[in-house]
């Protein structure tokens, strides 16, 4: 026989929640079952989730989720499912997919080569297992061999390269797997989502099959598992250097099971295409972190400072997607179900509602604030059917000028005093939005991006407060765009006022006419500074030569640009390390906690810095 019927298995896994975790992966199994699946493939860590970062290290986790393994097994009937569990043996933890066929453990395949760069810490917690090593290990009182092992059901040989196994080039495990004449690979992920990595996926997918000569599978898990990174979901199927299986990525469901009707004697059809379009893939993926924050922190709600600006009406947008996209894919009473919202909807436009119910916005004027960017906000605010607030700040931010003034015997000065005259104001706003969310149980969210991250354009404990930052690893480059971009697809003509105004802090008088881009430089070249800077890591010199040739602007400038970033970049590190958690977005952030490290304290770049002067 040649014939199988196979599955992959997404889950929506939170560390910790030794229940629903089990409960969705027997649902996932059930529905399997129903479709006459007779093999599926879950993620991996599918037990416990991925992000449970140092529980690894402990001796109880690794044993609850062995117990928890046990469990399985008498779901497991009449079908083989694959699903990934940490072991550990004595001292060493080993990251491994479980193999159970007919109630009973058949064997366990462990990961050889461990996911260290960006925002993998693989080799704190994992072990990597030797290729062609085989041990026996002990599950109720039988032994099982564990290792690098090979399987066969209805004549179709199948094994595994588990998520960065199949990233390692020609070490990767594949190539074994192909001297063993497997049929089929399965690739069980937790493959972070960054905007374009699918496209990176595929294709890596697509030369596998036709590298190895087998039928190549890949499942990732779902969803914002626990609280920074967000996984897409991903199934693929691909044969002979084509795709031809894709899902539904990003879904707002608990899991999909995708079946494919495996023949290897018998030629596919048809090969699918596949849409990647960058602006879309941002908003599913933040609209779904949001979600899955929001239910998971069991808060009530979402609290944003509206300043009428890109970011906070980015965040804005957002908040908006995910209740219209909830809603959609689960119907209203799943979603409020889902979000543990007790509501009856009374109006024939639901998505207004919802958002009025749970998202309040609030718009803190200065003697600095225009009426253009209160206009902004309020249109958006009420376009999208958010609860609108208002008030000024002038007499608290008098109040905390005037108690200086006194104990420093003068008064403060635009001259002398610019910095801190325009930090108060943006200070002085969080306290009350902070005690807003309070009372709303709800979560606040920040507004900083990449770019200010960069740069240190924000005032730490001002705009820079909240229980999560959307939007901070994404660039303000893109988010500007974006705005654009949404405004005409996905139907919010709110927008407009705000992608008319140019982005500003508005913390100076008025007449000084201050934008972000003259305090700073253009955004479209931070951009393109910080890609070269932290995503290469080249040095000030290769990132000034580089771009003198790439792009159209006086050297001088260049010079002066470069210089400014990397003096700006070393000195605000020290935000950095404060920022609200972040999802991770796209192919690298400025987060210390889980992609750049830098220190704190720094010669600040000075020698590097003056060799530009040389050339």
């Amino acid at each position: 026989m040649s014939l199988l019927n196979i599955a992959c298995a997404t889950v929506n896994q939170t560390p910790l929640d030794w229940t629903g975790n089990f409960n969705r992966i027997v649902d996932a199994i059930k529905d399997a079952q129903r479709q006459q699946v007779e093999l599926l493939c879950f993620p991996e860590l599918a037990i416990t989730g991925y992000g449970s970062e140092d529980l690894y290290l402990s001796y109880w986790y690794p044993q609850k989720a062995i117990n928890q393994l046990a469990n399985l097994l008498p779901f497991c009937n009449d079908i083989t499912v694959a699903v990934g569990v940490p072991v550990r043996i004595q001292e060493k933890v080993y990251n491994c997919m479980a193999v159970i066929e007919d109630q009973k453990l058949k064997a366990l395949v462990a990961k050889q080569f461990m996911a260290i760069d960006g925002v993998h810490y693989e080799f704190r917690w994992f072990t990597p297992w030797e290729h062609g090593k085989v041990i026996s290990y002990s599950l109720v009182d039988e032994e099982v061999p564990l290792g690098d092992i090979i399987f066969e059901k209805n004549g179709v040989k199948y094994g595994f390269e588990i998520c960065e196994d199949a990233w390692r080039g020609k070490d990767r495990p594949g190539y074994r797997l192909k001297d063993r004449k497997v049929d089929v690979i399965f690739n069980p992920s937790a493959s972070h989502f960054a905007m374009g990595k699918s496209i990176q996926r595929e294709e890596l997918m697509k030369e596998s099959s036709k590298l190895f000569n087998a039928t190549y599978f890949y499942v990732n898990l779902l969803g914002n598992e626990s609280g920074k990174m967000i996984f897409d979901g991903e199934i693929l199927v691909a044969r002979e250097g084509k795709l031809f299986l894709k899902n539904q990525l990003l879904s707002f469901e608990d899991y999909q099971v995708k079946a494919f009707s495996f023949d290897k004697d018998k030629e596919i059809k048809p090969e699918i295409d596949s849409l990647h379009e960058k602006n879309q893939e941002f908003v599913q993926a933040a609209s779904l972190g949001l979600f899955d924050y929001f239910r998971k922190s069991k808060t009530k709600g979402f609290v944003l400072s509206l300043s009428g600006g890109a970011d906070s009406s980015t965040i804005a947008i957002l908040v908006a997607e995910m209740v219209k996209r909830g809603i959609k894919e689960l119907g209203k009473e799943r979603f409020l179900i889902k979000l543990g919202i007790d509501y009856t909807t009374k109006t024939n436009q639901p998505e207004r509602e919802i958002v009025g119910k749970i998202f309040t916005t609030a718009y803190q004027a200065s003697e600095n604030s225009s009426f253009s960017t209160f206009q902004s906000a309020k249109v958006l605010a009420e376009s999208i059917g958010a609860a609108f607030l208002n008030w000024e700040i002038s007499d608290e931010v008098k109040s905390y000028t005037e108690k200086i003034e006194n104990v420093l015997g003068r008064k403060l000065t635009w001259k002398e005093d610019d910095l801190a005259l325009q930090n108060i104001q943006a200070r002085t706003r969080s306290p009350i939005i902070w005690m807003l969310a309070n009372i709303k149980n709800a979560l606040l969210l920040s507004t900083s991006n990449r770019s200010e991250g960069d740069v240190g354009y924000a005032t730490m404990d001002g705009d820079t407060s909240g229980s999560i930052s959307p939007i901070a690893s994404v660039d303000k480059h893109f988010i500007r765009q974006w705005l654009l971009w949404a405004e005409k697809n996905l139907d919010y003509p709110g927008l407009a006022k705000v992608n008319s105004l140019s982005p500003t802090a508005e913390l100076r008088p008025t007449e000084n006419l201050q934008t972000d881009e003259s305090d700073l430089m253009p955004y479209s070249l931070i951009v393109e500074i910080e890609k070269l800077a932290i995503r290469d890591r080249r040095s000030p010199i290769d990132i000034y030569l580089i771009l003198k040739e790439e792009i159209e602007i006086e050297p001088d400038l260049l010079k002066t640009y470069v210089k400014k970033f990397f003096r700006l970049w070393s000195r605000n590190q020290w935000k950095r390390e404060r920022l609200a958690p972040s999802f991770h977005l796209d192919e690298f952030s400025v987060d210390p906690k889980s992609w750049c490290r830098f220190p704190i304290l720094s010669g600040g770049f000075e020698e590097e810095l003056k060799e530009l002067d040389t050339y």
